[in-house]
């Protein structure tokens, strides 16, 4: 009786259809709002509306960013 896995009978791995050359620039864009953050905050100080507002909306943009890059990790892994 065979067991339902078998180490020695795996698939090929696919092949990627394009491989593309050079950085990733998704996930480098983090090297680029973490700096804005406090440069927002330190600039603004004297505008406190306008300095939340941006703050907020960077914040916001940022977790948004995060979210897609997870949720687009998980889609590949889950085909």
């Amino acid at each position: 009786m065979a067991s339902p896995y078998d180490p020695f009978k795996q698939e090929p791995i696919k092949q990627q259809q394009h491989k593309k050359k050079g950085p990733n620039f998704l996930l480098m864009l983090p090297l680029i709002y973490a700096p804005v953050l406090p440069l927002i905050r330190i600039t603004l100080r004297h505008k406190p509306v306008i300095r939340d507002r941006l703050f907020t909306g960077v914040l916001i943009g940022a977790f948004i960013h995060g979210a897609y890059l997870v949720t687009d990790l998980y889609d590949v892994e889950s085909k």
